[in-house]
């Protein structure tokens, strides 16, 4: 067979996402987040939070929550 020589085994991977050149991958990457704040404010953050970032703005996030520091205070933000 004059193929068999050019490839011994399969190199694709199957199954990984996050792979540098999947589709997935790029399209994950190049989506960015956008945080919308909301009207509730709190003084003091819960016990256990976080803190993150998303797009270079640092958040907080505790439990399913995200808080972001606002004027003294912290503000829920949603990241959608």
């Amino acid at each position: 067979m004059p193929f068999g020589s050019f490839v011994s085994e399969a190199q694709a991977v199957v199954g990984y996402p996050a792979t540098p050149g999947s589709v997935a991958g790029v399209a994950r990457r190049t989506t960015r987040r956008v945080i919308r704040r909301s009207t509730v404010y709190v003084a003091a953050l819960p016990m256990g939070c976080v803190r993150t970032s998303v797009n270079g703005v640092v958040i907080w996030r505790c439990g399913g929550v995200y808080y972001q520091p606002y004027g003294g205070r912290y503000v829920v933000v949603y990241i959608d």
